[in-house]
């Protein structure tokens, strides 16, 4: 049997950015980011995701909406592009799709962070007034090995104005260091702060005791004088040391976000922590008891770092906001290269920032989170293709007429298969990339691979493949979803790694739903409305601008 599916692709042009109403610059070398040329020696930068104009970038730190623009601050090297001397970057959008570059918010320019300002967080306190916290990487003596991280804070320079264009540290700083039985040299990444049943602040430091991950909690009635609570808010053995935690509420009905102090019986909250073992960003949901300052997993097997990730490809550091202008609740993650340090270098840049995400409540588990582009990419499109009715032959590669060119927003639904020839497959989540590595686009299954190529040559000898692979395994029907890179480049020199994960197949699907968003050098899949997100880096030498093409394609021999 083979597969009919419906397609939906979607062509982008951009604009040249105008600067919005009322922003304003001092700096002359200041550039809107959609206005950066992309040359022939440049094709694989980015239009509709955000990155400085050169340099290094790597986490997103303090995000957030004030007085009608979007912040995002993010770690970034302003001295070449490598990791090296980290400072806060920082840049304003009205739309997160146009973004406008400002002045450094924060430089190492302290005793107590005169090594960088590392990854922090944005909370507003009194009267709406955003403030920073961050962790600065100062000396306790010459030596490297005596270096030690420290939480520091920001406040504005002036908060009347929405640009937030100067940032003072306060005389306070170093605000925490790091508590007897923490190693100094693990002792990072401040949350955004919640107000907790007794009226006090409440904010997390990553750390870890041992070998076991752990989210340090603290409480302050000022937010200057912190002090750590007995127990901390979570930790989960032999997970290793817990970067970029965060840790939110999601509305249980709906997908409206909330502002991170609610709380109450309608209410149920997210931890997550990148694992700075794996460079992974793993997450659960659970009960948090704010009389107590308690979180309990609701499903324990699937706790920090052994359990559901944001997303199965490259995705790290990531960090939420509210959003109070839309109400909803935003996700950022940092996508770094697949390529050498010697062509960052080259080409004078390193990393992206993942396309925003609305994140809300998986209202069928109630233990899963759900992830979608945020809407306004819609207003980007050019032109939208739609086929339906496709009739995929066993064996088959199709492609879409109509629709070239490397910035794609796909959307594919294909009708659910019959698994009853489905191969016996025991995939886990300890197995599921390897799986996906062993089976790749060219393996003929019964049920599949079956999916998309993207950024494909005309040729097919560039490819970058998104598939379903359904199985049978002993806990019933699964489907795999993968990303295969093992043909997306004829330059040997990048990295070419498979990503996946797995679901379980309900009885009552009606069929199997991909979208995905193509942007020159990055692909970023959305399978089952948000279920499992898959980030991939991926060069293309021949596929690239109008040379890039678009195929559906069925290996399954039953399906």
């Amino acid at each position: 049997m083979s597969p009919f599916i419906s397609v939906c692709a979607c062509c982008w042009f951009f604009v040249a950015a105008s600067a919005s109403r009322d922003l304003t610059y001092r700096d002359s070398d200041i550039l809107s980011l959609n206005t950066a040329q992309r040359t022939s020696e440049q094709p694989y930068r980015t239009g509709f995701h955000f990155q400085p104009t050169k340099n290094w970038m790597n986490d997103p730190n303090g995000l957030m909406y004030y007085k009608g623009y979007y912040h995002l601050f993010y770690q970034w090297n302003p001295y070449g592009a490598v990791w090296g001397t980290i400072t806060w970057g920082h840049a304003v959008s009205t739309d997160m799709l146009q973004w406008h570059i400002l002045d450094v918010a924060l430089a190492p320019d302290q005793w107590y962070d005169i090594n960088g300002c590392w990854t922090g967080s944005a909370t507003f306190v009194a009267a709406n007034r955003p403030v920073l916290i961050y962790t600065g990487w100062t000396n306790i003596s010459s030596s490297v090995e005596h270096k030690i991280q420290v939480q520091a804070v920001a406040v504005p320079h002036d908060s009347e104005d929405p640009l937030l264009q100067k940032w003072i540290k306060v005389n306070d700083n170093p605000i925490l260091v790091a508590p007897i039985g923490i190693d100094p040299t693990e002792f990072r990444d401040p949350t955004t702060a919640w107000i907790g049943a007794d009226g006090k602040w409440r904010m997390v430091v990553g750390s870890k005791r041992k070998e076991d991950g752990v989210a340090l909690l603290y409480r302050s009635s000022d937010f200057l004088h912190w002090h750590k609570a007995e127990d901390p808010l979570h930790s989960v053995v032999d997970t290793g040391m817990w970067e970029c935690p965060d840790f939110y509420p999601v509305s249980i009905g709906g997908q409206n976000g909330l502002d991170t102090s609610v709380n109450g019986p309608d209410v149920i909250h997210v931890l997550k922590a990148s694992l700075a073992n794996d460079k992974h960003d793993y997450y659960v949901v659970g009960t948090y008891n704010s009389d107590y300052d308690t979180f309990t997993p609701a499903d324990s097997s699937h706790n920090v770092g052994i359990g559901l990730r944001y997303d199965y490809g490259k995705f790290y550091a990531s960090k939420t906001f509210y959003d109070s202008a839309k109400g909803r609740r935003i996700l950022f993650g940092w996508v770094n290269e697949s390529s050498s340090a010697k062509n960052d270098i080259v080409k004078g840049w390193s990393s992206l920032q993942g396309f925003p995400r609305k994140i809300w409540l998986n209202g069928e588990t109630k233990s899963s989170i759900l992830q979608w582009p945020i809407q306004e990419i819609e207003t980007l499109r050019r032109r939208s293709d739609s086929l339906s009715g496709i009739f995929l032959e066993a064996n088959s590669v199709t492609r879409v007429t109509g629709v070239e060119g490397a910035q794609l927003d796909v959307e594919v639904e294909f009708d659910m298969p019959s698994l009853n020839e489905a191969e016996i497959l025991e995939v886990d989540s300890s197995n599921v990339q390897l799986a996906c590595s062993q089976v790749g686009k060219s393996h003929k299954g019964a049920v599949g691979p079956f999916g998309l190529l993207v950024l494909a040559s005309e040729d097919l000898k560039e490819q970058t493949a998104v598939f379903f692979y359904a199985v049978l395994t002993g806990g019933g029907w699964k489907t795999l979803i993968c990303s295969d890179q093992g043909r997306s480049s004829l330059n040997n020199d990048v990295d070419k790694t498979s990503y996946g994960s797995y679901m379980s197949v309900p009885s009552n699907d009606k069929s199997l739903r991909l979208r995905t968003l193509v942007d020159h050098s990055i692909v970023e899949t959305f399978a089952q409305g948000g279920e499992i997100c898959i980030t991939s880096r991926v060069y293309p030498v021949k596929a690239v601008n109008n040379q890039a093409h678009l195929y559906l394609f069925n290996n399954g021999v039953q399906y």
